[in-house]
């Protein structure tokens, strides 16, 4: 093999769909990398006398041919790439000595210099693939490497590095889920979505932090704000969501927690569909699990409950409205979520007491959780009503009914009931 120098690599993009790819070692290197061949569509076989459970589990699924045994000569034959990762320095000195003789691409994990071919840093994001490789021996650090990707991967992701009128989506209309209130905790997708809008429709309760982000010629909406004239609140803004769409706009609807969870977001996809309007979903963290887990309770545990239950608690027990079976609820073993139950919290605590539940239940109230001005107020459910008034909990609160309050880690700040 030629002796390597300082001459950069050269970069190529290898389409190995139906070809055949040799694996050699079955160890750490090679789960990692199996992923990404499989995916190309390249037909893997895998020489090794053993093999990671994960890559085991490739061969069970199919999804590689493994020859369990140790390399031998000839392995190569018809192969277009071939990656040695084995523990077996002469095993690799032997595979990488034959693929130079078959001219065969060949990526060594155990020394670079004696490698033809070598694997970059790479990311995915909607379609586009980056690749980074470090151009000199004497700068070859795949960390670098790796922290490279992540900056460009991340501004893809995010829409910082696209193009300023660079359009990636055809006009419609995106349901986002904003999360419970971190802006950080909107989805990948959520916030590259919200990087292309031209139009946002944003709720009281989305994270309202990353409306500042965006460019100034972003239209923003506030919801609440919305002229209603002859329609009641949710028929404007399915209107707004339909002629912002219809004039050829990207249209985001910036919802808090996630679309579907009490969020009115189908009628909104209805409301859509029905004019013929694409429209995208993008799922969003629930408050009902995130806010709890930032407060540091688990809506299960094991050993105390195997079963979480979320309610809407915008509607009093003895309302005739009521879709909620609270006799039922009573009865569960396991943990009671309830949302938008800030005011009628001391209506249902008493409806549970009477269906049976006991009155020193543990409750938790987490206001304005897993942002700055989160706090939490515990009690039990005989108390919790006047927990409530005292320390003037307000919306939005997420409040947690159930054995898992008792085991949670407390956090700095909270109040003891």
């Amino acid at each position: 093999m030629a002796e390597h120098d300082d001459h950069p690599a050269y970069p190529v993009g290898l389409r190995l769909n139906g070809r055949r790819v040799v694996v050699v070692g079955g160890g750490q290197v090679a789960q990692r990398r199996l992923p990404a061949l499989i995916a190309a569509g390249a037909d893997v076989t895998l020489v090794s006398p053993s093999a990671t459970a994960s890559v085991e589990a490739m061969a069970d699924a199919g999804e590689i041919r493994w020859e369990r045994r140790r390399y031998q000569d000839g392995d190569l034959t018809d192969t277009w790439y071939a990656l040695v990762a084995s523990s077996d320095a002469v095993a690799n000195d032997a595979a990488s000595a034959e693929a130079e003789r078959t001219r065969t691409w060949c990526v060594r994990s155990d020394d670079a210099e004696a490698a033809t071919a070598w694997t970059p840093a790479t990311g995915r994001s909607e379609g586009i693939t980056v690749a980074v490789l470090t151009t000199t021996s004497e700068g070859r650090d795949p960390r670098h490497s790796a922290a490279v990707r992540d900056a460009i991967v991340e501004g893809l992701r995010d829409g910082t590095l696209a193009a300023p009128h660079h359009r990636t989506r055809a006009p419609g209309v995106a349901l986002v889920g904003g999360g419970p209130g971190d802006p950080d905790l909107i989805t990948v997708r959520g916030r590259r979505l919200l990087a292309e809008a031209d139009v946002v429709i944003a709720d009281r309760l989305g994270p309202r932090d990353l409306l500042d982000e965006l460019p100034p010629h972003v239209e923003v909406i506030d919801a609440a704000k919305i002229p209603y004239g002859r329609f009641m609140a949710q028929e404007a803004i399915n209107q707004a969501l339909i002629d912002h769409a219809k004039a050829g706009k990207s249209v985001v609807r910036l919802k808090g927690g996630d679309p579907f969870v009490f969020g009115r977001g189908m009628e909104e996809a209805q409301a859509l569909a029905a004019e013929g309007i694409a429209c995208t979903v993008v799922p969003g963290i629930s408050s009902s699990i995130s806010v709890p887990g930032a407060a540091g309770i688990p809506v299960t545990h094991r050993g105390v409950a195997h079963e979480f239950t979320v309610v809407s608690g915008h509607v009093a027990p003895e309302d005739p409205r009521s879709l909620v079976d609270w006799q039922a609820l009573a009865q569960l073993r396991g943990t009671l979520v309830l949302l938008m139950a800030v005011d009628k919290i001391g209506a249902i605590a008493r409806a549970l007491i009477a269906h049976g539940k006991s009155p020193d239940t543990p409750v938790a109230l987490v206001q304005e959780g897993t942002t700055a001005a989160q706090r939490r107020v515990d009690a039990t459910l005989a108390t919790v009503g006047e927990r409530a008034v005292a320390e003037e909990v307000r919306p939005p609160a997420v409040i947690v009914i159930g054995d898992v309050v008792a085991v949670a880690t407390e956090p700095s700040g909270a109040l003891d009931g």
